[in-house]
């Protein structure tokens, strides 16, 4: 085996030293504490930590990605390796078994993953964003249920609120629940779910003030959602542009009962956990973008210090190396805006300002670099036998989903309102 049963002890000993060991916590990486200033110096524990996704993903993932990337097969056996070293379900705290790493942590360990495939880390990430509504909400049963199943197998959950003619504007939600006794009848679609055909529960933001003229902050609720309820329909699996072998599909509900204890927090309550989630969520996703830059910037840098054209290799060239540097830029800023992000979340500071910038310009510049890639690779860039037309393929998405690169409408507001109280 790769990882041994001594280093999955390591692991948890970091955890353990992390809850009981405050003082050592860096500026970047733990809520409430109060920090003297910035400091880019990790712990030894978050070393550990970054080591050990790094590891997993050069040596798990990258090797796999290829033939993941041309079947479009869901990566299970890597899944599994990264439950059992806990690289996934990170946030859920240690009172319900998981290892309640912060944001921070997360990040540096989705940066890593990502680096390998998108694909495979966006698998492993989406969990995160299905069960933050329930850490954030849900009540000690509900998180005892639904958090615990996945501490004690490699299980998925899904974050299932997208619709066919509501992406981004959550507010024009049509899924219906209703509410008849003890339970909810739920009615709609939902589209673009991830791991939508693999989870064993949802979250679902469902509308249950049919009111048109009710405000999106009292109109929904959330639920959690068993996937094996009677009425709940999978669609096909989606054959994406890129991150081809995460799982994506649209889903119906027809007549789907909910018992009322599977609400969170109230009626009307969903939108704002839904919406809060993506604080929590927005600065994993920067890392990932963050992550798959890296990658395009190291995969050109190796290729322009082995190509020569003009008797000399193209690293020399002016125009190549300006690119390169302007590359390595783009990455530097972006691996500052997704930690700084983390930072402000896990001091617990609103950080809807920081994390929507964090998510727009890291998945901004994952598609820049990864075009810029292509373009130093020349004609192998656009050829498949090179990994540089996949980066570009998978980077698409970072411009859309959890928020598209339009997101700026939310940093435009969040700016003038600083200006306006």
């Amino acid at each position: 085996m790769l990882f041994t049963k001594v280093l999955k002890a390591s692991v948890r000993s970091v955890v353990r030293l992390q809850s009981t060991s405050p003082s050592t916590r860096p500026a970047g990486s733990h809520s409430g504490s109060t920090s003297p200033g910035y400091s880019f110096a990790l712990t030894e524990q978050q070393k550990e930590f970054q080591q050990l996704a790094r590891k997993f993903a050069r040596e798990e993932i990258l090797p796999a990605a290829p033939s993941y990337d041309k079947s479009g097969e869901y990566p299970i056996p890597i899944i599994k390796k990264a439950w059992e070293l806990g690289l996934m379900n990170g946030h859920i705290p240690q009172e319900y078994g998981g290892m309640g790493l912060s944001i921070f942590d997360n990040c540096l360990i989705t940066e890593e993953l990502a680096y390998g495939c998108t694909g495979v880390q966006t698998a492993i990430e989406a969990n995160s964003l299905g069960q933050m509504p329930v850490i954030l909400a849900g009540n000690d049963a509900q998180k005892k249920k639904y958090l615990g199943r996945l501490v004690e197998e490699p299980l998925m959950c899904a974050y299932c609120v997208t619709e066919p003619g509501a992406g981004s504007d959550v507010a024009g939600i049509k899924t219906r629940a209703v509410k008849m006794g003890n339970e909810y009848i739920v009615n709609g679609q939902k589209m673009w779910i991830t791991n939508g055909g693999k989870a064993n529960w949802y979250f679902l933001l469902a509308r249950t003030n049919p009111d048109p003229k009710c405000s999106a902050s009292k109109a929904f609720t959330g639920f959690i959602v068993d996937a094996d309820t009677p009425g709940i329909q999978p669609g096909r699996k989606e054959l994406n542009m890129g991150q081809r072998c995460s799982d994506t599909r649209g889903i119906t509900f027809e007549d789907v009962r909910i018992p009322v204890e599977n609400v969170l927090i109230a009626e009307g309550a969903g939108f704002k956990i839904a919406m809060g989630a993506f604080d929590n969520t927005r600065p994993p996703v920067a890392a990932g973008a963050t992550g798959l830059a890296q990658r395009a910037l190291d995969e050109a840098t190796k290729y322009a210090l082995e190509r020569k054209t003009f008797g000399k290799l193209i690293a020399e060239h002016q125009a190549v190396s300006f690119m390169l540097a302007d590359m390595a830029m783009k990455v530097e800023l972006a691996r500052m805006a997704y930690q700084r992000a983390a930072w402000e979340v896990d001091q617990g500071h609103r950080n809807t300002y920081y994390a929507s910038i964090a998510k727009a310009f890291a998945g901004d510049i994952a598609n820049q670099v990864a075009a810029d890639a292509v373009q130093i690779f020349g004609g192998n860039g656009f050829n498949s036998d090179y990994p540089v037309e996949k980066l570009m393929r998978d980077a698409k998405i970072y411009q859309i989903y959890e928020g598209t690169a339009q997101i700026r409408l939310i940093i435009s507001r969040e700016l003038l309102g600083r200006f306006q109280k």
